[in-house]
């Protein structure tokens, strides 16, 4: 995620320069604190929230009682860590749909914000981590295209979808909507309002008019972090207007800075619940203060890649890798494709690197080395094999390489250094015989592509 990418920057380096100080004091922290106050708002955070989270950890590290078992910087960057998670809301708040089925969830936002597609990939969570059945509905009638998308989105993520067009009143269609909903015994509705290009009174009555009808369990807007400080002032507006439960921070994986996260919930006292973090429909993860900031801090989120880990990875075609390495078999070059695609189903190499602690540089350098344009060439050349090819790599001659290069529009290097590095694993799974899984997982050390050589001697295997 490149969110908070500078704010971690430059964070980390103002911290290291108060570990290994004998104590904290006015003095030692002063500097630090002027560059923490700096770093906050080149990252757009509101000025009010700045304000205040310099003056409490101010308050808490000036002369406060350093805990025996750490050194005084660490002290520091605890209490650096747990403003940050206080301003941002302590912890995660989930959705609360403990009420008579259908629980509505009534979405607003700017146009563009990515609004319409939030609806879907929410919808895509309720099914899969929640075990709901989902409905949704747009009551856009001023733009047939956004319904039209959200029908094409509801196929795609697999939720019923309530028809409406442009010549019904928004107010019609989301009472047909929640009738239809009832009948057909659904868990949650969500309907997807009329985007608004600024705060308009005439489109805040309507969905006023909306909130009355529905009695939504929550009310959702969806914003953009990539618009920083217009975002907080949007918020503010629409949570005057109307009593919303929380928010969705949209495209935060093109904003760099992070301000709208770190301002949100203090200036409307309204909780972020979800990250929307990509493109695709299960591109959207529940906002956790506490992981995201021990990211900033560089500390890394194990949590969130454990998640990943278990809704990402195809277990059954982990054991089955697992037993036949158990039984000696020899791993071929089927067997690294699917180990290719695992890790690009995890986000690629950079995704998962960041959420290692003190991997956060390592994830740029990956990135800049092009670590995912790597895996994609190496898949493309197994692709280009035929199965007995990459059963057998062995019998690959002179002929047979040239037609491999032509059909996956690479050279001979890249085929050679993909044939070795599969050399190293297969010794690699070689030595792994007859050993559980606990130790597989221990012995597939990766080693980081550079020089724009293929990367990774061995995948880490989850």
């Amino acid at each position: 995620m490149a969110m908070f990418e500078t704010l971690s920057d430059r964070l980390s380096h103002s911290l290291r320069k108060v570990t290994g100080k004998a104590s904290l004091t006015e003095d030692n922290i002063k500097e630090t604190l002027r560059e923490v106050r700096m770093a906050l708002l080149e990252a757009d955070v509101a000025l009010p929230v700045v304000k205040q989270f310099v003056d409490h950890v101010r308050e808490r590290a000036v002369g406060q009682e350093i805990n025996r078992s750490l050194n005084p910087g660490q002290q520091f960057l605890k209490i650096v860590q747990g403003e940050l998670e206080s301003v941002m809301g302590e912890a995660n708040e989930s959705l609360n749909l403990a009420t008579r089925p259908p629980a509505v969830v009534l979405m607003a936002g700017l146009q563009g914000s990515g609004k319409t597609t939030s609806v879907a990939k929410l919808a895509r969570y309720l099914k899969e981590r929640e075990k709901k059945t989902v409905m949704v509905v747009s009551v856009d009638v001023y733009r047939p295209a956004a319904i039209q998308q959200l029908e094409t989105l509801a196929g795609q993520v697999d939720a019923r979808f309530h028809p409406s067009s442009g010549d019904q009143a928004p107010l019609d269609i989301a009472r047909e909507a929640l009738d239809a909903a009832k009948k057909a015994f659904v868990d949650v509705l969500i309907v997807d309002t009329a985007g608004r290009l600024h705060v308009d009174e005439t489109l805040m009555t309507e969905v006023r008019e909306l909130h009355g009808a529905l009695d939504p369990a929550e009310t959702l807007f969806v914003i953009d972090a990539m618009i920083g400080q217009d975002a907080v002032n949007t918020a503010q507006a629409f949570n005057e207007a109307l009593p919303l439960t929380g928010v969705i921070l949209t495209k935060a994986d093109g904003d760099a800075r992070g301000g709208a996260a770190l301002s949100v919930r203090q200036v409307t006292g309204k909780p972020i619940k979800f990250l929307g973090v990509g493109e695709k429909v299960d591109a959207l993860e529940p906002f956790h203060p506490d992981r995201i900031a021990s990211r900033i801090l560089g500390m890394g989120d194990m949590l969130s890649l454990i998640e990943e880990v278990e809704t990402k990875v195809d277990r059954k075609k982990a054991e089955k890798l697992a037993a036949k390495v158990k039984k000696g078999k020899k791993f071929d070059l089927e067997d690294l494709r699917e180990q290719l695609q695992q890790m690009q189903n995890m986000g690629g190499l950079g995704s998962m690197l960041e959420k290692l602690p003190g991997m956060g540089n390592m994830a740029q350098m990956a990135e800049q080395a092009g670590a995912g344009s790597q895996f994609q060439r190496m898949e493309a050349i197994i692709n280009s094999m035929t199965p007995r090819e990459r059963r057998n790599p062995d019998i690959l001659n002179g002929s047979r390489k040239r037609r491999i290069t032509r059909g996956s529009g690479t050279n001979i290097q890249d085929l050679n250094r993909l044939l070795k590095q599969h050399k190293q694993m297969a010794k690699m799974m070689k030595k792994m015989k007859g050993k559980g899984m606990a130790n597989m997982m221990r012995g597939l050390e990766g080693n980081m592509p550079g020089g724009g050589g293929m990367p990774m001697k061995g995948f880490p295997r989850f």
